[in-house]
């Protein structure tokens, strides 16, 4: 009988492919999330080496959608194949994306280098789903450079570095932000921090001066991020982006110890379990054994089976989840 192909022959499908096979494995994974054949998919995608994924956090407004379409255009004009996660607001009726990101990044629609697809949050407050991680990770396998740009919730939206390599904060000056740069979490997350609309003069120049501030008071280890002022607007800045960005990634290829990516499987299945079973399933789960036996999501796979056949086996009105 014929197995069919491997995953790694599936993944190399959707890599030849071009947009429709990268748009069908994307809407597999909404649609068949806990599925075995996808979480075998999935974790080809998790071990290819992949491309570069900038993570873009910051408060509603700041700007990111416009600094998105900047850096599309920066890395076409360099030849590189990007993808773009644009993570909305969730409706409350459907659960469907609501801002619909992608309709404010003017792309031509010829080109296949160019992949831009929103998600809805739905109740994630850290701002990414699994639905959401699941994407990144096989955009990532596929494309030179992914963008992910968050819903823009503010401090809580932590969960962008679990699948980013580069993390990027966007802030606006005169905007109060600065009051919360001292707050723990916030100064925690980039690994640049990006000073919007930067044509506004005084005031950029005291928002860098804040974050400055808090950064060199909040950071301990190494050298704290760089700090840039961007203009999307008027494309003043972009250059000193694109170069701290190719900083931080060569610093981290020539430094494994440094990157985001080694401890990111580990934490994709204790928030996959967290979401579905509370922190009790958290408690029962071992987490180093589920990985060890196979990849991050077929160990997500597996861990919620397990967790949900024990729910399903125990007393009427206990269970797992808190």
């Amino acid at each position: 009988m014929n197995a069919g192909p491997s995953p790694a022959e599936r993944l190399a499908a959707v890599r030849a492919g071009g947009k429709p096979a990268l748009a069908r494995a994307l809407a597999a994974i909404e649609t068949d999330g806990d599925g075995a054949a996808l979480a075998a998919l999935l974790d080809a995608a998790a071990a290819a080496p992949g491309g570069h994924v900038i993570g873009l956090t910051g408060p509603p407004g700041v700007g990111k959608s416009t600094l998105t379409a900047a850096l599309l255009k920066s890395f076409r004009a360099a030849g590189e194949s990007v993808g773009v996660i644009a993570v909305d607001p969730s409706s409350r009726l459907t659960g469907g994306a609501l801002l619909g990101d992608r309709t404010r990044i003017r792309t031509d629609p010829a080109d296949d280098g160019v992949f831009i697809r929103s998600m809805a949050a739905r109740d994630r407050l850290g701002g990414l789903s699994d639905h959401a991680v699941a994407a990144i990770v096989l955009m990532r396998a596929v494309r030179d450079r992914v963008v992910v740009e968050t819903v823009g919730v503010g401090q809580s939206e932590g969960d962008v570095a679990a699948v980013a390599d580069t993390v990027v904060l966007c802030i606006q000056p005169g905007s109060g932000d600065s009051l919360q740069f001292m707050k723990a979490g916030v100064m925690e997350l980039p690994d640049i921090v990006v000073v919007t609309k930067a044509d506004m003069g005084a005031p950029v120049r005291r928002a860098r001066a804040d974050v400055e501030g808090a950064l060199s008071l909040g950071h301990t280890s190494g050298p704290p991020p760089a700090v840039v002022l961007v203009s999307a607007a008027t494309g003043e800045g972009l250059d000193d982006l694109a170069a701290a960005i190719a900083a931080h990634r060569g610093h981290a290829a020539e430094n494994p110890g440094a990157g985001r990516r080694a401890g990111q499987p580990r934490q994709w299945l204790a928030d996959a379990v967290r979401t579905r079973f509370g922190t009790r399933g958290l408690a029962e789960t071992d987490l180093g054994a589920a990985l060890a036996a196979g990849g991050p999501f077929a160990a997500i796979r597996a861990v919620s089976l397990e967790l949900a056949a024990r729910l399903a086996r125990g007393p009427a009105g206990e269970g797992t989840r808190d």
